[in-house]
């Protein structure tokens, strides 16, 4: 990759690999697209992106190399849809690969804390104490999940109304953290962190993980709240409209935890 075009990714030294996955380019215009063909070949037990057969490397001048074939072409896949120049905001895959591979691959620790830490205070466990068709919603939606993390994994969370603190016990915190742990891919691990993050919640994220929920039902479920909230005040087009950009990473997300967990 050119200097150029190492500008329009996140370098995720030194830095939280969650927000490089997430942050996006504050440049004021877009390099133009430099090659005709983007593919993938397998090379060192890997499969690298290849921009008219030349490999691409993530800023810090790895190999821009992905577990599965099905994984690099979903990532080839977004370099062959850009036009006459290259806009990372519609290259979600790439930026996590990129984050994957340059920091999470060295931070790992921290990034399987980071996923726990929010089961610490995860949003399925804190609950409305009225009206009751949101006490309603929330033990509809909710609790199944907290069941399913009881009885499979062994995890069992004590819930809180409103916002006050609850201490969630050590042995469900561990389980949550074997699950997290068990996730050995770098890139796949980022993608685990940014759906946490995205949902306010490491129990959907390793529901979706699991393959309990689609990523759709685990979006529904982290903004249930705040759908309620427009029913009854109207909607809002600015949330909307964030939370539509935030869906598209989201969804790449969990497209390529699940290709590289299908391999």
């Amino acid at each position: 990759m050119s200097n150029d075009q190492n500008a329009w990714f996140p370098d995720a030294n030194g830095h939280n690999p969650v927000r490089a996955a997430r942050s996006a380019s504050a440049a004021p215009s877009l390099p133009r697209r430099f090659y005709k063909e983007a593919s993938v070949v397998e090379k060192d037990g890997g499969f690298v992106l290849t921009l008219d057969g030349r490999p691409a490397r993530t800023p810090a001048k790895a190999p821009l190399a992905l577990p599965n074939r099905h994984a690099g072409e979903a990532v080839a896949g977004e370099w062959a849809a850009q036009g006459n120049e290259i806009n990372p905001a519609t290259m979600p895959m790439t930026k996590l690969v990129n984050s994957g591979i340059d920091g999470v691959a060295r931070m790992r620790d921290d990034v399987v804390d980071e996923i726990v830490r929010y089961a610490g205070s995860d949003l399925l466990c804190y609950r409305a104490g009225e009206p009751p068709r949101l006490v309603r919603r929330q033990a509809e939606a909710w609790d199944p999940v907290l069941d399913w993390a009881r009885e499979d994994l062994g995890a069992r969370f004590f819930l809180a109304e409103g916002v006050m603190f609850i201490e969630q016990p050590s042995s469900a915190l561990d389980a949550v953290r074997r699950e997290v742990a068990a996730v050995r891919d770098p890139i796949a691990l980022a993608a685990l962190s940014t759906i946490t993050s995205l949902t306010g919640s490491s129990l959907l994220a390793v529901a979706v993980a699991r393959g309990r929920l689609t990523p759709a039902q685990a979006w529904a479920a982290a903004h249930l709240d705040e759908d309620f909230q427009m029913e009854v005040w109207g909607l809002d087009d600015d949330a909307l409209e964030r939370r539509a950009k935030r869906w598209g990473e989201m969804e790449a997300a969990a497209t390529l935890l699940r290709l590289i967990h299908s391999a």
